[in-house]
């Protein structure tokens, strides 16, 4: 790359923006800008040549038209050391264009807006800067190109130094500038997709493209063998990508999967009273619970297999404060994740100094958007997240006995945590936390037997599930499951139904004297 005479300059994002092109005049470099950010340059005493000025052809159509000319991508495309391009721009007078400064029309913003027109969000589809971006990445051995504000910083050290960019930054900085245009066509594609069915959601889209920036590569995957890196996908908004690292090691691979299920169930559990806690391991919740306070609710959830427990991963769905920190800092955990983490917490917490603690902001913010992919062999599943839980009230009775109050709120609690079990998912609860869970059976009558065996072992008694509320993620295809609920105590049954065997079930069901409610949708979870 030759000396640095002249930048292009035309930003959405004007963040560092200002000190980046004060450096560039102060080096001599000739800016050429447009519209707001021309405006902005002048108006802090900056010298910027309007894009009208030097093309000789005015702004039009809205805007939409003003980098779109011979003399702005004559001047970025042409190769610096090919005789035929230098003769041509010499011809038409037409000077080189060096640095190309550009960010985007703020397209995935305005389409995430609640209730934002279509017209507006079409109006946000940039043209003329990833053209610009385009040319400039295509060029990058003669031009650089500047697609994010936090390169400027870099990129005015350089060109202090030398008065040009380094091969390797120019390479650098032309494959985030083809990573920033692709993101931004991938979320167009994507928007307009899901409209392409008159917005009703009905198909998906025939080609689906999911763009990712990497987070961090992780110290390995599932096993020590595996390489792996953790990935933001564009546009994603919240979760653990996005959440702030208050200390400890690095996060692994099986800790973002568990932090995950474990976030994902502390977000449906906002709905129920008191805060709440959640104990995660190797993608199953072995407690949950509610309290009155979060050590309330962490001795709970504990207290249903606090074997299981040690070592896994903790949510929590209010802010963690110091007297939960003093207790969950007496035993091993992995991670543990909250809203937010009190400074007295933090303090506690630091005694653990490779504990990692993370902090995701208010759990009501929490979204699961675009769509659930699942990698097979040669192939990606896509489906809808299986989002928000069933108000077990709403459900259809099928048997002769009514739950008492006491009863409606176990099952709604024992409905919500079942959910989030691997299948064959069996839960056993109060009203406020689980006794007993049997999880990922191949046959549902065994995570029933295993859930009581596990509640026996955790409460140290031979009937813990006395009164108890029982949910299964799916139907019961036979009634053993029932007769061995019932012959531990439960004594109310949340289920889905839909089995050829429901009449046997519901039959079952009476004659124990359960409650036994339908909620009509399952939650199976693979």
């Amino acid at each position: 790359m030759d000396r640095v005479q002249r930048a292009l300059v035309s930003t959405y994002r004007k963040d560092g923006l200002v000190p980046f092109c004060r450096t560039l005049a102060e080096l001599g470099i000739e800016i050429l800008s447009s519209g707001g950010t021309a405006a902005l340059l002048r108006a802090e005493g900056i010298a910027a040549i309007p894009v009208s000025e030097h093309t000789g052809f005015p702004e039009m159509l809205d805007g939409r038209v003003k980098t779109l000319h011979p003399r702005i991508h004559a001047g970025i495309l042409a190769v610096r050391d090919n005789p035929e391009h230098a003769a041509d721009l010499a011809r038409t007078g037409i000077p080189p264009i060096d640095l190309v400064v550009v960010n985007l029309y703020p397209f995935q913003e305005t389409a995430a807006r609640e209730g934002a027109a279509f017209d507006d969000v079409v109006e946000m589809i940039d043209v003329g800067g990833p053209a610009m971006i385009r040319a400039a990445a295509k060029n990058h051995a003669h031009v650089g190109v500047v697609v994010d504000p936090a390169d400027y910083a870099e990129v005015a050290e350089e060109l202090r130094a030398r008065a040009a960019l380094s091969p390797a930054t120019l390479r650098r900085l032309a494959a985030k500038a083809f990573r920033h245009t692709a993101d931004y066509d991938t979320a167009i594609a994507g928007w307009l997709a899901e409209r392409a069915d008159g917005g009703t959601g009905a198909s998906w889209p025939q080609a689906l493209r999911v763009s990712g920036e990497k987070v961090q590569d992780l110290r390995y995957g599932e096993n020590p063998h595996q390489s792996a890196a953790f990935y933001r996908v564009a546009g994603e908004a919240s979760g653990l990508a996005g959440a702030q690292v208050l200390q400890g090691k690095e996060l692994s691979f099986n800790n973002i999967l568990d932090l995950d299920a474990a976030l994902g169930l502390a977000v449906d559990l906002q709905d129920l009273r008191g805060p709440g806690c959640v104990v995660v391991k190797h993608g199953n919740p072995c407690g949950v619970a509610l309290g009155t306070t979060p050590a309330e609710a962490f001795r709970r959830a504990l207290a249903c297999d606090p074997v299981s427990a040690f070592g896994g991963v903790l949510a929590f769905t209010a802010p963690l404060d110091a007297p939960a920190a003093a207790l969950l800092v007496e035993a091993f955990y992995e991670a543990v994740v909250a809203p937010e983490v009190e400074p007295e917490a933090r303090a506690v917490l630091a005694r653990k100094k490779n504990l990692r603690v993370l902090a995701v902001g208010p759990l009501a913010a929490y979204r699961r958007t675009g769509p659930d992919l699942r990698r097979v062999t040669g192939g990606l599943l896509a489906q809808d997240w299986d989002a928000g839980i069933e108000h077990v009230r709403e459900g259809r009775l099928v048997t002769r006995r009514s739950p008492e109050e006491q009863e409606w709120e176990a099952l709604q609690f024992a409905w919500t945590v079942a959910k989030h079990v691997k299948s064959n998912a069996i839960v056993y609860a109060r009203a406020d936390h689980t006794v007993g869970i049997g999880a990922g059976q191949m046959s549902r009558v065994d995570s029933a037997r295993i859930g009581t065996q596990k509640a026996q072992e955790a409460w140290k008694s031979d009937r813990p599930l006395e009164g108890a509320a029982m949910a299964s993620d799916a139907f019961f295809p036979f009634r053993d499951g029932i007769d061995v609920a019932a012959s531990a105590g439960i004594r109310a049954v949340v289920q889905p139904g839909g089995s050829v065997r429901d009449d046997e079930v519901i039959a079952a069901a009476d004659a124990h004297g359960l409650a036994m409610v339908f909620t009509g949708r399952r939650h199976f979870r693979h």
